[in-house]
């Protein structure tokens, strides 16, 4: 019953993950007896898809791409055809081109009001017979236009098995046999802001050097993966790659591709009138000077080819200008010279288009110091959009103010999920909490930004998930709430892994982002967290944990999942896991160091292990996933920043420090008061006396938190040997007591085992601790001790009185084989624990 109850809890909970994702219900189901019209059954295994050939060209490549997904779910790939038949299933077309929608709306079967002068809608609904020659019932996917259409058919994609990022994350298509579309009219609606897409950024040396190798550059074979990624997660926008890149001169069927798909493209921020950078930069003797104000010939001319350029394509304009290569243009805010610059570029935009500059979309970008010419009064014209900005790290700078009068261009906002820039660039992986992302994003709607968002995702991999999340936000943010983020990642992960997964992969996903946005990977250190208080072993081992919990789900995938989960969720975790784990080797290596304690060169060690399995981490994500499709995806430098931007030659081992052992000396530690607990490890002594012929001997790891300590060998008399403890505390204690952490020795000997112990050289107590563990005691004393693998002994020094200052506890051995583990001090403040890992503030003292 119980886990009859826990599947049930499981399978509402992946229903409601799918209508977090899935802004339109489900139309498509598996199971013939909840559905209207078969598509493809077991028995029936061929149907054809009728789109006139008078469609957007962009819509007929999706078409083309709908029965690839098709072959991929079922084996069976339907026909395109531009004429009616029997065999004909489905009918896609755009009401502002198809002959066939128009068809529809005239012979009433189809309500024109639902599409007429919308934006970017589909309707996806059964229809019978509704044209002649059709015969029962067929699927209908009908957008207001062109981009309409191509989501409709996507959403179809989706919903039959194939993920938005297929090709992105490696993610398999899900088999059927049969396919079926239940009754009813299925719409997303119109999109909530109206430009929505991605920028492209800081792509050296990773997407570069990617696409340079398996490509030859940012070009449209590349580009065609990013414009079908934006469709199917229905966005319509890109800034392209522009650090080295000339997206416009690299390839001429960049631009043309782009617009042909439906992709609307601009240029970034500090790239005016559709011109790249790099198209500048190339060629400075052409054009002079990048100064408007002692080059203004030269620098029109080079405005205006790119106006030129566009002829009709579908594109929204960058204007105004920064300095050369995305510099301030200088030490002053010269707004008016600005606004001159402005004025400039509409003129040119007029003369060009032949046509008001007000009838081409135009964008101000107020990123970085431009902010602050708008705050201090810069005029922007009317129908310009005003695009905002974050401050590079996912917080909103400037939102419009709602007790002003509104901008008539309308508001954008441009987000960071990458950066390469000050304090400290964070380009290797994704270090975003939606949570976070939400948050913001939902302030920035609830102001009235809505005319364009705009993701800085860097090198797009590995930065998929807040991809994802910023793009269906952007569609409808409405529909992500406080309360459902967890099962937007949940439905997330079931697009990506299926219903077996998803939940505990949706886990481990949202946990990494959380532990990820503590602090990025390049500002990690060994001083980020508090060692001493044990801050930094409880970050260092949530991840290891985290990496464990992926590590076991991984083992449990199919092989065909195992690419997309590494991708996504495997290598991220252990990259980070890894990287705390070296840097808390770090702190501990500086810290014992410092002691002149000889274990800092294991952390050294340790160190060193971990810097490398950093390297094969990242080699195994380039070489061996998908096998090689992703390589130089993961060379980003992330390991020795001691500026904002990376080291140049690559990755860069933290400092180690090594103890030269054969000068160390054991002893020497004085321990601090710590809430009135003293908590001394065993090793860890001030001074010793070792006996005529034995010798302390440290048995490392032994017991359950340092070492053990013991006299051996074990057949010398223990006679002159002895320890002393050294503490120093900062009130006086009354009532003490000490509790002596022992190993599970029993009574070998004849009487049992027995120490001498004393306070500040005060008198001695004897203690036996393990002569009633015997067989008359099996159950009470020996089995419970030999269990727990220690003894503890408690003595009470009920008479003496410590006051603030510095103290000496003095155990001298009084049998063989006495093996001490730890020592506790206290006036009845210490807390109950198994395991007696707290420990006290010490000092390794030099005399």
């Amino acid at each position: 019953m119980k886990n009859m109850f826990l599947s049930r809890i499981i399978i509402i909970f992946l229903f409601l993950c799918v209508s977090v994702l899935n802004a339109a219900e489900p139309f498509v189901t598996f199971i013939s007896a909840d559905a209207k019209l078969p598509l493809v059954t077991p028995q029936n295994r061929s149907f054809s898809i009728w789109c006139d050939d008078a469609e957007h060209r962009g819509v007929l490549l999706a078409v083309r791409n709908l029965q690839t997904d098709f072959e991929k779910v079922t084996t069976v790939k339907p026909e395109l055809s531009n004429i009616a038949g029997k065999e004909v299933r489905i009918i896609i077309g755009s009401f502002d081109k198809s002959p066939l929608i128009r068809q529809l709306v005239k012979t009433g079967k189809l309500d024109g009001k639902e599409l007429r002068g919308k934006n970017e809608k589909y309707i996806i609904t059964t229809l019978h017979a509704p044209l002649e020659g059709l015969q029962g019932d067929v699927l209908l996917i009908a957008g207001s236009d062109k981009r309409g259409t191509i989501y409709g058919i996507y959403e179809l994609s989706k919903q039959i098995g194939i993920s938005p990022w297929y090709w992105w994350l490696d993610v398999p298509p899900v088999k059927h046999q049969a396919i079926y579309i239940k009754e009813g009219v299925y719409t997303d609606g119109e999109p909530a802001v109206k430009y929505r897409g991605i920028f492209i950024n800081d792509e050296w040396p990773c997407m570069g050097g990617w696409t340079t190798e398996k490509f030859g550059g940012f070009n449209s074979k590349m580009y065609v993966h990013v414009y079908e990624l934006l469709l199917r997660l229905k966005a319509n926008f890109l800034w392209p790659a522009m650090w080295s890149a000339a997206f416009y001169a690299d390839d001429p069927m960049n631009s043309p591709l782009a617009d042909e798909m439906g992709i609307i493209i601009g240029t970034s921020h500090h790239e005016p009138m559709a011109r790249n950078h790099q198209e500048y930069a190339r060629n400075r003797k052409l054009y002079g000077e990048w100064n408007y104000q002692r080059n203004k010939e030269g620098v029109e001319r080079f405005f205006r080819e790119g106006i030129k350029r566009m002829n009709g394509k579908e594109e929204v304009i960058t204007i105004a200008m920064r300095g050369d290569g995305d510099a301030p243009m200088g030490p002053d805010t010269d707004t008016h010279l600005l606004e001159d610059i402005v004025k400039g570029q509409r003129k040119i935009i007029a003369d060009v288009t032949g046509k008001p500059a007000c009838k081409t979309p135009q964008l101000w970008a107020l990123y970085s110091e431009v902010l602050e010419y708008y705050d201090k009064g810069m005029k922007i014209p009317d129908d310009v959009m005003i695009l905002l900005c974050d401050d590079n790290w996912g917080n909103v700078r400037r939102l419009p103010d709602l007790k002003d009068k509104r901008h008539p261009g309308g508001y954008g906002m441009y987000y960071h999920v990458d950066l390469h820039g000050a304090p400290r660039a964070y380009q290797w992986l994704n270090m975003t909490q939606i949570q976070h992302m939400w948050e913001q994003l939902y302030l920035t709607y609830s102001y009235g930004v809505d005319k364009m968002w705009i993701l800085n995702v860097g090198d797009l991999k590995p930065n998929e998930f807040p991809v994802d999340f910023f793009l269906n936000m952007a569609w409808n943010p409405g529909h992500l709430t406080a309360d459902n983020l967890q099962e937007y990642t949940c439905s997330f992960c079931k697009q990506q892994f299926g219903d077996n997964y998803a939940v505990e992969a949706a886990r481990i996903l949202n946990l990494y982002c959380k532990y990820a946005a503590r602090v990025t990977a390049e500002m990690l250190d060994s001083q980020t967290y508090n060692l001493s208080s044990g801050e930094f072993k409880a970050v260092t081992d949530e991840f290891l944990a985290l990496e464990a919990h992926a590590y076991r789900q991984f083992m449990t995938l199919p092989e065909e999942l195992k690419d997309t989960y590494k991708e996504l969720i495997l290598f991220p975790v252990q990259a980070m896991a890894n990287l705390y784990e070296m840097y808390y080797a770090v702190a501990m290596n500086h810290k014992l160091a410092s002691e002149g304690d000889p274990r800092a060169n294991e952390w050294a060690d340790r160190v060193e292990y971990c810097f490398r399995y950093d390297a094969e981490l990242c080699y195994d994500y380039n070489n061996n996933i998908a096998g090689g499709k992703w390589n130089h995806l993961m060379d980003q430098t992330h390991i020795g920043y001691t500026s904002w931007d990376e080291p140049k030659g690559g990755n860069i081992m933290p400092e180690i420090i090594r103890v030269d052992v054969s000068a160390y000396k054991p002893g020497g530690y004085e321990y601090k008061e710590k809430g009135g607990v003293v908590v001394m490890e065993a090793e860890r002594f001030a001074e010793c006396t070792q006996g005529n012929k034995t010798e302390w001997t440290v048995i490392p790891d032994l017991g359950r938190t340092l070492s053990g300590l013991s006299l051996m060998p074990y057949t010398q008399p223990v006679t002159g040997a002895s320890l002393t403890y050294r503490m120093k505390l900062n009130s006086e204690m009354k009532n003490i007591r000490v509790r002596l952490i022992l190993d599970s020795t029993l009574p070998f000997i004849k009487g049992g085992h027995s120490y001498a112990i004393s306070l500040d050289g005060g008198k001695e107590q004897i203690v036996n601790y393990n002569s009633e563990m015997t067989w008359a005691n099996c159950y009470t004393k020996m089995y419970p001790a030999g269990a727990a693998r220690l003894i503890e002994s408690v003595v009470d020094f009920s008479n003496v009185n410590l006051k603030e200052g510095i103290h000496a506890l003095i155990i001298r051995p009084l049998s063989p084989a006495i093996v001490l583990h730890k020592i506790i001090i206290d006036c009845g403040s210490d807390e109950v624990s198994r395991l007696n890992l707290q420990e006290s503030p010490y000092r390794k003292v030099t005399h």
